[in-house]
């Protein structure tokens, strides 16, 4: 099933989606929102699956479904992580600088904890500063996990995911190599993420989902023409079930907990970095990958960094060419002019 939460005061209102995404249905008779829900999954997820099924059928009421009209799945969620499985891009950073990349890095996932008190909507506008720190999307696949234990298995956490979704995980990329000079992560630099209007069953991806890996393409542009089209499922070092136990090593995750799978990358098939989309490749998920391979290749990035008035637009489609959890799109704005 599909869940959307629509814009209504702080936390949303929960409402489930068609598969088509052109038609949904009230759920606060269940759950009024998506919090709740995961708060009480086991109780509810029956009930949201025979509404989503209702729904399908037309036997209950429904209304037109539109993206603009929605909140970030999660408004406000008690933990926003995000990780690394694509090593291919972690190695691009770092040649890109000269750094070698420990062989840790292949066994040992990277992550670091996010803004979630005030997550972005799927057209809400970027709002930065200023130009000048660097501006750059991030095209990523995240979860919505349950409870999930300390110390849990990969296998128990794997379990544990309830929803997928995609995200914009926004970086100021000027702002980064002197936070991170400081020894202590990131801070300024890592802004509100947006989410894509809807979150799925891992039941609805059908083959797709694997092994806690979704394995589509994932297709942003910028300005309306195609930056990156990786696909999801190929060379994602760490697979979600990863990803959370790692979380999970040293504290309890609370239901709601948001877990990224960070820039989705791939490499061309002789190995060498991906090219641009214009070249034949798949291009991109991140401004800062292109910039590395400009480095690697001729000493210097080329490509600049998004600015105020740029659109950036995020989505999924399956092998049908529907689109699976709706389009992100958001315009970077200067504070003090977002509505």
């Amino acid at each position: 099933m599909k869940l959307a939460s629509l814009k209504d005061g702080r936390d949303g209102r929960l409402v489930v989606v068609s598969r088509d995404l052109t038609k949904a249905t009230e759920a606060g008779h269940i759950a009024r929102t998506l919090q709740e829900a995961l708060d009480r999954w086991d109780d509810v997820v029956g009930a949201l699956a025979d509404l989503a099924e209702s729904l399908e059928h037309g036997s209950v009421p429904s209304f037109r479904f539109h993206e603009h009209e929605c909140d970030a799945p999660l408004p406000r969620a008690y933990q926003w992580v995000d990780g690394s499985a694509y090593v291919n891009h972690v190695e691009l950073v770092r040649k890109a600088r000269g750094a070698e990349m420990p062989p840790s890095f292949w066994t040992d996932p990277l992550m670091y904890q996010g803004t979630s008190d005030s997550n972005i909507g799927p057209r809400d506008p970027v709002v930065v500063t200023s130009e000048e720190y660097g501006i750059d999307c991030e095209a990523e696949i995240a979860v919505f996990t349950g409870d999930v234990a300390m110390g849990a298995s990969p296998g128990d956490a794997r379990a544990a995911i309830r929803l997928v979704t995609l995200v914009n995980d926004v970086s100021l990329r000027n702002l980064i190599p002197a936070e991170l000079a400081k020894g202590f992560g990131f801070f300024q630099s890592k802004p509100p993420t947006a989410f894509s209007p809807v979150a799925v069953t891992p039941d609805e991806l059908g083959a797709a989902w694997n092994g806690g890996k979704l394995a589509l393409p994932l297709l942003t542009s910028i300005n309306g023409k195609p930056f990156g089209c990786p696909e999801a499922g190929e060379e994602m070092t760490f697979d979600f079930g990863t990803l959370i136990a790692h979380a999970a090593k040293t504290r309890p995750l609370g239901a709601g907990t948001i877990v990224g799978s960070g820039t989705v990358s791939n490499r061309d098939p002789d190995g060498s970095p991906g090219r641009p989309v214009a070249e034949g490749g798949r291009g991109y998920s991140c401004i800062a990958e292109i910039r590395m391979v400009e480095t690697i290749k001729s000493g210097g990035p080329k490509t600049p960094f998004m600015k105020f008035g740029d659109v950036v637009r995020i989505e999924m489609k399956d092998r049908k060419g529907h689109s699976v959890f709706g389009a992100i799109e958001n315009r970077i704005e200067p504070a003090g002019i977002s509505k």
